[in-house]
């Protein structure tokens, strides 16, 4: 039962960002005006390789990248607990 609705959760959230991703590009082609900022994360194991196009974003990536790592050594404690 608990593996249903995790496998809902994440079927909804997969949905949930195409949707937005859609929205955004839609109300970016429509207002012509704006800039582009982005940041990205590829996660090793506990490492992660930050990457993003000005400061601002290199940091909120990084301080994400720093809760995605103790996030994962938790879920590796709790498993090995197991």
């Amino acid at each position: 039962m608990r593996g249903d609705t995790l496998i809902i959760a994440g079927i909804a959230l997969i949905f949930i960002g195409f949707l937005l991703v859609f929205l955004g590009t839609l109300i970016s082609a429509l207002g012509g005006e704006g800039e582009v900022e982005g940041g990205g994360v590829i996660m090793i194991g506990p490492i992660p390789i930050v990457f993003g196009t000005n400061r601002e974003a290199v940091t909120l990536v990084s301080i994400l990248a720093v809760l995605l790592m103790v996030l994962w050594i938790i879920g590796a404690l709790i498993a090995r607990r197991g």
